[in-house]
């Protein structure tokens, strides 16, 4: 599967009462390995820059003054995005800007160029009902690291976001780009692995602590409260 995390920065709210696109953030990651490529862009809003939008993200009117409008790069955007799922949080705002430069574009909308769009707030707010889920209060929560965060900015925004969707998604850890000489592409693109002959391992055996015990069955119950109760692994024990 091919994602895009992205995240844009604007100089207001509301795209219909003239607000504009300054800054987006696109990050691409493929079945859930970060690839390494991203897209970035600054771009005039050819209007002046709010002061409560300046503090948020730091994007004053001289410094966008030279940069790119976004009809000049609207085709490199479209086509970094074709057919792929978009990852954004609080997509709606995200997506309702985008749409409103593409409509200045003569473009369609987003979802005719793009195979689905997945808001990362909605699955946050799903799975901790009554919580602060705002991105830094994801990034706490799941202990990914934002210290460098400072202003918003795009790029560094739908990292942090790529990183929270792998742990809100509990697939792994952390993010890397697997570049392992161990592995190769066979024909048609699938990713083919060298088989790994385990019995030569001697491989420990380590009991687990009572408090390493305990902190577990904590884990358990935190994880039984974030799927609604709906737990397998003890009714299959009782089975």
């Amino acid at each position: 599967m091919r994602q895009i995390f992205f995240d844009t920065e604007t100089t207001g709210l509301n795209p219909e009462s003239g607000d504009r696109v300054v800054d987006i953030g696109l990050v691409e990651m493929v079945n859930r390995q970060l690839t390494g490529r991203h897209l970035h862009f600054y771009l005039n809003p050819e209007r002046d820059m709010p002061e409560e939008a300046f503090r948020v993200h730091g994007l004053s009117s001289e410094f966008l003054a030279d940069k790119p409008k976004f009809a000049q790069i609207v085709d490199e955007f479209l086509a970094f995005i074709e057919g792929a799922e978009l990852v954004a949080h609080n997509a709606a705002f995200d997506v309702g800007f985008i749409n409103a430069e593409l409509k200045r574009c003569g473009r369609a909308p987003l979802h005719e160029c793009v195979d689905n769009v997945l808001d990362t707030l909605l699955m946050a707010r799903d799975m901790f009902p009554g919580k602060a889920n705002s991105l830094d209060a994801l990034c706490r929560r799941l202990e990914v690291d934002n210290s460098n965060r400072g202003l918003h900015g795009a790029v560094k925004d739908a990292e942090l976001l790529a990183e929270v969707y792998i742990r809100l998604t509990r697939g792994q850890d952390s993010l890397v780009i697997d570049d392992s000489a161990s592995s190769s592409q066979g024909q048609g693109g699938e990713m083919v692995v060298a088989a790994i002959d385990f019995s030569a391992f001697d491989l420990p055996v380590i009991t687990p602590t009572p408090e390493e015990l305990a902190l577990h069955d904590k884990v358990l119950v935190d994880l039984d409260k974030a799927s609604g109760g709906k737990r397998i692994w003890q009714v299959a024990a009782t089975a």
